[in-house]
C-alpha cells in the first residue's frame, strides 16, 4: 500500500494510544478466570489456570466459551451462550464493586499523558465492565472511545475492534494508524493491533516477556516504562512527552 504523502507526514510521530484494558489498564484477568471457572463449574466443566493462560486469555467472553465447549466437545447454542456470557458479567460487576481495579500505576500515567496524546480503549471486554472500572477511578473522561465487545462481531486477534475504535476517532479529527501504538499484554492483542496498522507496546502483566515478543517493544508494566524512550525508538524523531514529570 502506498501512502498519500499527507498520511505520510501524519505518521512521523505518535498521536494517539490506545490502550487494551483487561491486564493492561484493570488488574482484572484474575477476575476473568475465576468468573469463567464460577459459570462453567455450573456444567461440569473444570478450567485450570494454566489452560486459561496458554490457550484462553485475550478472548473475548463469547470466544471464550465456545473455544471451552467445543475442547470439550460439548454443544453451546446460541441462547445458552449468551446466558452463560450474562452470569459471567453479572458475576463480574459484582466482584469489581469491592473497589478499585486498575492496575498501580495506571492512572497517574493516563493523567500524564492526556494533554499531548488522543486517547482511546480497543477491548474484548464488555461494556459496563470497563465503563464501570474507569468511573471509579476518575479516568472515564480521559478516554475519547471505548471500543468494547459489543461493537463488534469478532474478537481479538480479529482486528476489528482496532479498526471500530480508529474509525471512531477519525470523525472526531484526522488520524491515520501509522500513527496510533496500542498497548497490549497478550499475543492475541498484539496481533489485532498489528493487523489493524498499529505499533504495539506489550506490558508483561498477564504473560511473561517470552510470550510477547511479537510486539514492536516490551515492557514490564506501565509503571515500569520509560514512555519518551518507546516512542523515540518507534518514532524516530518524535517529540516524546515526558510523562515522569508533574
Amino acid at each position: 500500500m502506498v501512502l498519500r504523502e499527507q498520511d505520510a507526514k501524519q505518521t512521523d510521530c505518535l498521536k494517539a494510544i490506545i490502550f487494551d484494558f483487561d491486564g493492561v489498564l484493570a488488574d482484572t484477568e484474575p477476575l476473568h478466570l475465576q468468573g469463567f471457572q464460577t459459570v462453567l463449574a455450573e456444567h461440569d466443566i473444570q478450567l485450570s489456570n494454566d489452560d486459561y493462560g496458554c490457550h484462553y486469555v485475550g478472548l473475548s467472553d463469547t470466544d471464550c466459551f465456545q473455544a471451552i465447549f467445543t475442547a470439550h466437545r460439548r454443544e453451546l447454542p446460541t441462547p445458552e451462550l449468551d446466558r452463560l456470557v450474562r452470569r459471567k458479567s453479572a458475576w463480574m460487576l459484582q466482584v469489581m464493586q469491592s473497589g478499585d481495579t486498575l492496575i498501580p500505576g495506571v492512572a497517574e500515567f493516563v493523567t500524564r499523558l492526556v494533554p499531548q496524546y488522543r486517547l482511546a480503549v480497543a477491548s474484548c471486554a464488555l461494556r459496563d465492565e470497563i465503563v464501570f472500572s474507569l468511573q471509579v477511578a476518575g479516568l472515564l473522561d480521559a478516554f475519547e472511545v471505548i471500543a468494547a465487545a459489543e461493537d463488534v462481531p469478532t474478537g481479538k486477534p480479529n482486528p476489528a475492534v482496532y479498526l471500530h475504535a480508529l474509525n471512531r476517532m477519525k470523525s472526531n479529527g484526522p488520524l491515520v494508524s501509522g500513527a496510533c501504538l496500542a498497548i497490549e499484554d497478550t499475543p492475541l492483542g498484539i496481533q489485532a493491533a498489528q493487523r489493524a496498522g498499529l505499533k504495539c507496546l506489550a506490558v508483561a502483566t498477564t504473560l511473561s516477556s517470552h510470550a510477547l515478543t511479537m510486539a514492536d517493544a516490551i515492557v514490564p508494566s506501565i509503571s515500569q516504562c520509560d514512555f519518551p524512550a518507546v516512542v523515540r525508538r518507534l518514532w524516530k524523531g518524535s517529540d516524546a512527552f515526558d510523562v515522569t514529570s508533574a
